[in-house]
């Protein structure tokens, strides 16, 4: 794709950076057929396609973003299915990242959508913040049929819709502390203990560290540590992002000084695809950049760091397991095979619902803010798992688990959750059931 940035614009590394990706585009449209939203929707300015022009043009005119570009750029799940498709190595994730800065910075929203965005950006990464909304969530339920009749509101009903009944107890593990391995040590690990996943299931963690401390890895959840900064990463408030990055990459600094670290274990892959570009976002700072890059090169998703630890194969269990591979962990962190051989080696026997390769409509807060499109996207999914006859669905990220969840009456779990029961560990009470 030609572009006519001027040497002026071009100074500014940001812009120039996004003029590189802009000229690897050569508009062949393989994209447009594993994007979501255009599968969905049939728009071309809702295919990556149709949505680069926009940015190009908004950028190469120096504009602020206007209401044409950010309905079609908030539409955009950064799913990165295209990234996987594109023949020519178009690196969208970090341009439509430019371009969701730009609108933060240059676009007026409507009132209630700033008003429910600084909502969620106060709320949800904060673990006491969102533990509290969820239960006053409890209180409003009955409301959530008034906001669905008024557009403006429906993401308060989304909230509301998604909102669980009950909420788990916090986790043993949810202080800092250092979990001694229970074997001889083979490794020494910090894990990100985030911030929705140990509200919603706290669980996930658990059954992480129950695992590794068995395979004889030290767990450390070191103090300070919080939210990856992904969510408000994708809302464009790129300041806040950095600095909850700047914050972990100094946590985990602390932790590799103090003792060193062989890896930084995520349970959920949404965080995973984040932190693993810290070294791309703080790029820029100096006293940042070498050591977001040192993290980012430690960051690895749970399934990842097991597949080197070589777990003895099992006998078969008998239950079958759909797995969905979240759009995190298969576009955007590339690991497709590790889950899968993991669960099978442990017994299961894993299959792969339809159209893998399309989001289940969580995506973040996507959910949220885009209600109509996510409900026809986690109708597609749930109807290609259900299709599977599976007993369970397995999965690697939080926000994946709660979409889907809502649709089926399948239970699902985390795939280390499985890989722990299977390898001596807790059952899972979803599992009870089905024996």
């Amino acid at each position: 794709m030609q572009t006519s940035f001027t040497p002026h614009q071009l100074a500014d590394p940001n812009v120039a950076e996004s003029e590189k990706i802009l000229r690897k585009c050569v508009h062949c449209g393989f994209c447009t057929a594993t994007c979501p939203t255009y599968v969905t929707l049939g728009n071309e300015l809702d295919s990556p396609r149709g949505r680069i022009y926009l940015i190009k043009d908004m950028l190469e005119n120096d504009r602020p973003a206007d209401a044409q570009v950010v309905t079609h750029i908030d539409r955009c799940l950064s799913c990165l299915a295209c990234v996987t498709t594109c023949p020519s190595g178009v690196d969208y994730m970090h341009l439509v990242d430019h371009a969701r800065t730009h609108i933060e910075k240059t676009y007026q929203r409507p009132i209630m959508d700033r008003l429910i965005r600084n909502l969620l950006a106060f709320v949800l990464p904060y673990p006491n913040r969102f533990r509290v909304a969820l239960k006053l969530a409890r209180l409003g339920h009955p409301l959530a049929g008034l906001f669905r009749n008024t557009k403006a509101l429906r993401p308060l009903a989304s909230m509301l819709d998604l909102a669980p009944k009950t909420i788990p107890a916090p986790s043993t593990f949810a202080n800092p502390s250092t979990q001694a391995p229970q074997a001889e040590k083979r490794g020494r690990v910090a894990i990100l203990s985030g911030c929705a996943q140990p509200v919603l299931d706290p669980g996930i963690n658990d059954a992480t560290i129950r695992l590794l401390t068995r395979l004889g890895i030290e767990v450390v959840l070191p103090e300070g540590e919080g939210c990856c900064g992904a969510l408000v990463h994708h809302m464009g408030r790129e300041e806040q992002a950095l600095a909850s990055a700047r914050r972990n990459v100094d946590v985990w600094m602390r932790e590799i000084e103090r003792g060193g670290l062989d890896a930084i274990i995520i349970t959920a892959s949404g965080c995973g695809t984040t932190i693993k570009d810290y070294g791309h976002m703080l790029r820029l700072d100096g006293a940042y950049a070498e050591k977001a890059q040192k993290v980012s090169a430690l960051a690895k998703d749970i399934t990842e760091y097991l597949v080197g630890l070589d777990l003895p194969p099992l006998e078969r269990n008998g239950l079958i397991v759909a797995y969905h591979s979240a759009c995190s962990m298969q576009h955007g962190q590339k690991i497709t095979a590790a889950p899968k051989l993991l669960l099978k080696a442990a017994g299961f026997t894993v299959r792969d619902p339809a159209e893998g390769h399309l989001c289940c409509g969580s995506a973040g807060t996507y959910n949220i803010l885009q209600p109509e499109i996510s409900a026809q996207l986690k109708a597609r999914k749930v109807k290609n798992i259900e299709a599977t006859k599976a007993d369970i669905i397995a999965t690697g990220n939080i926000g994946c688990m709660t979409q889907i969840a809502s649709g089926t009456q399948i239970p699902i779990l985390h795939t280390v959750q499985l890989l722990d029961w299977a390898y001596g560990g807790h059952k899972p009470n979803k599992i009870e059931a089905l024996q």
